[in-house]
């Protein structure tokens, strides 16, 4: 596809960056990635920087706000529009300032709705019927910048990997669309909404995995496809650690973490209904269907 004119400096570092920079890459003129450093003695891969040296893009990799504050005073970029996805740094209002036309962040949310870092496992866990895609100005707040684009989509019964995908494929359309827009001046800015109360989201924790057979069927099951990438939802069947990676609420009742099984199925019972479980991973194995975990490990 033929780029267009339209230049801009990319922000990014984690694999939903990866995406929409290549994505972007085939759209528009990306005069420099600014990612995260590969960490030293890390496991942890660098899709970002792997991506810009194939597509032959200048890559500048500050490790902190401080480094990217003088790469910005040290660098004279033309780009009137910065791009910011996944990034993890904090971007200051010097960064922002540089550019004539600020720092589009694409949110994975409707903001005011779930403002902070992980939008979309909490879409899930708060049992949203619909999550979208806000294409927000930066600013010193958090995620309260104004907006220039904003569209939803269903999300029921998605996992986290399921949902973000979708929205990765919802934010590339809108940019593409939006950008151009914007940087013509066809697109005004506008605030968020003030009649929805703002609600937020948090960073989880490996602690937040250890699922709690006290919580409802319901808030279970929505962890399972939250947590399903990471932290994951781990407990223990016949004295295996294992991490359920799919179940479906029943509505029988029963105490909590009381398992019932047969060869071919397995209930487990919470503070309210309880869980018939689907398929499951034990530590170092494969994932596997209940019943080849019931066959292979009941005993």
């Amino acid at each position: 596809m033929i780029k267009t004119s339209n230049q801009i400096v990319f922000f990014g570092s984690g694999p939903v960056a990866e995406k929409s920079l290549e994505f972007l890459s085939n759209h528009f003129s990306i005069e420099a990635v600014i990612t995260k450093p590969i960490q030293t003695n890390s496991r942890d891969k660098a899709p970002v920087i792997d991506l810009a040296r194939r597509l032959n893009l200048s890559v500048f990799t500050p490790k902190n706000k401080i480094e990217l504050d003088k790469l910005i005073n040290k660098n004279d970029f033309s780009a009137q529009l910065g791009v910011l996805i996944d990034y993890g740094i904090i971007v200051t209002q010097k960064v922002i300032d540089n550019f004539k036309l600020g720092i589009l962040n694409s949110h994975f949310s409707l903001l005011p709705v779930l403002r902070g870092p992980d939008p979309i496992s909490f879409a899930i866990l708060n049992g949203l019927d619909t999550s979208g895609v806000s294409l927000m100005l930066i600013d010193s707040g958090v995620d309260e910048g104004k907006l220039i684009a904003q569209e939803q989509l269903k999300i029921q019964g998605l996992t986290n990997i399921e949902l973000t995908n979708q929205l990765i494929s919802l934010s590339n359309a809108m940019l593409e669309k939006s950008i151009p827009k914007y940087i013509s001046g066809e697109l005004i800015p506008y605030s968020q909404s003030t009649t929805i109360k703002p609600t937020f989201s948090r960073k989880l924790s490996k602690q937040d995995g250890i699922i709690d057979w006290n919580k409802s069927a319901d808030e279970i099951e929505r962890e399972i496809r939250a947590y399903i990438s990471w932290p994951k939802s781990y407990t223990d069947i016949f004295g295996v650690s294992v991490i359920i990676t799919k179940a479906v609420v029943c509505d029988l009742d029963g105490k909590a973490g009381e398992i019932d099984y047969d060869k071919n199925s397995m209930n487990i019972k919470c503070s309210k209904n309880s869980l018939d479980i689907i398929n499951l991973k034990p530590a170092g194995r494969n994932e596997m269907t209940i019943s080849s975990f019931i066959s292979g490990y009941k005993n």
